[in-house]
């Protein structure tokens, strides 16, 4: 038996721990009112499953069945829905699954065209725009009636479709067409194509709609697309009653590193930052001026990158290091990294900011990790191959 003093300070340091970290608990993680729900989806290739993750209580919540080889998933911002885009065979018809997130079970399931690759959903949640690599096609879904109601002829093999916040402008990148095609999502009509961008991969459109960036990832540069201007009445005396529109038009090439794969926007796009995956770089440029401002050394093969909602901390996911790198963007400097698996090629941060979550393809883990301390919290299982994720966070009726 412990002397009394002895049992005292023991009990004491045990409370004082408990405290401790009942106080780290409360800080990771928020304390959320009873109907509030929050997922994580993680799209496993091989195993033809989306795994969910309960963000909330950090753990896995089930795994699901959808199509043949999911590679890509997104979330809904009106609906308590998600959308799994479905690879299936080379030779054979892609789909959409619909899951409702409120009872996580497949709802549905969207017929697309061949080896569709990415999805789009527009601001309202009820449009969506499908990127068939395989048909060089994008399918235009009605999201409410859960079909395909057009499929627009695109380039050579499109991988990513992207619709402007304003909804006027849908982007389109084309990597075997080394291109970027315009559309005008209303009339669903070609309004301007743009050659000259080897390995077209990945777009990124600013908040205001003014301009898009996109990868060329089969070389070294960055293209710069400033986006026509509607017309506009004008209210001063004596002048024309429109201003006249002003057409899409190349602003730049913008030299980077070799081989960018994915742009990361901050949130009130003043940069983007282009992931150089064989020059081991991010490449920071402003926006406003298309300037590439500066070029860090960041990790070996970076091929994805997320930026924080207070624009604050970009992170990079590097393929062939165990490493996610932490780079301050107001600091223009490293600012850590987190050890988390080798191989991660998705990742997501939580609504509240205060989780990130890497998908390694390699071991089918998902490392989940404080922002904070820049440090691994714990790691889940997934399935095969996972490739892809989506966070989405809402409150029951």
């Amino acid at each position: 038996m412990l002397p009394p003093n002895a049992a005292i300070i023991r009990f004491t340091v045990v409370a004082l721990l408990a405290l401790a970290l009942a106080g780290c608990r409360s800080h990771d993680f928020p304390q959320y009112p009873s109907n509030y729900r929050e997922y994580a989806y993680v799209t496993n290739g091989d195993s033809n499953t989306v795994t969910v993750l309960d963000v909330v209580d950090v753990r896995v919540e089930r795994e699901l069945a959808v199509g043949q080889k999911p590679i890509a998933v997104a979330a809904s911002p009106t609906r308590n829905e998600v959308y799994v885009v479905n690879s299936g065979a080379a030779d054979g018809q892609g789909s959409v699954s619909v899951i409702n997130a409120e009872n996580n079970t497949v709802a549905g399931a969207i017929l697309v065209h061949r080896l569709p690759v990415s999805i789009e959903v527009d601001s309202t949640g009820e449009m969506a725009y499908v990127a068939n690599s395989g048909s060089n096609t994008i399918s235009v879904l009605d999201l409410k009636a859960r079909r395909e109601i057009a499929a627009i002829g695109a380039g050579e093999e499109p991988v990513a479709a992207r619709l402007s916040p304003d909804n006027k402008t849908l982007a389109v990148a084309n990597r075997r067409g080394n291109s970027v095609s315009l559309f005008d999502p209303a009339t669903r009509r070609l309004r301007a194509i743009f050659t000259g961008c080897p390995g077209a991969l990945d777009a990124v459109i600013l908040p205001d709609s003014s301009k898009v960036f996109v990868s060329c990832s089969a070389g070294h540069q960055i293209m710069a697309i400033a986006l026509a201007h509607p017309e506009v009445h004008s209210s001063q005396p004596g002048r024309a009653p429109f201003v006249p529109s002003q057409p899409d038009r190349l602003e730049a090439l913008l030299d980077v590193g070799q081989a960018p794969m994915q742009l990361a926007l901050k949130p009130d796009g003043g940069e983007v930052f282009a992931l150089n995956s064989l020059s081991n770089t991010i490449s920071e440029i402003i926006t406003g001026t298309d300037d590439v401002n500066s070029v860090t050394l960041i990790g070996d093969t970076p091929v994805r990158g997320v930026v924080s909602a207070d624009n604050a901390m970009l992170y990079v996911a590097n393929f062939r290091s165990p490493y996610v790198t932490v780079y301050a963007i107001d600091d223009g400097r490293l600012a850590g990294s987190i050890h988390v698996g080798d191989g991660t090629t998705a990742m997501a941060i939580s609504s509240s900011g205060l989780l990130l979550f890497a998908v390694d393809s390699r071991s089918g883990d998902v490392a989940v990790a404080r922002t904070a301390s820049h440090s691994l919290f714990t790691l889940l299982p997934a399935g095969r191959a996972p490739n892809a994720i989506a966070v989405k966070a809402f409150k029951l009726p």
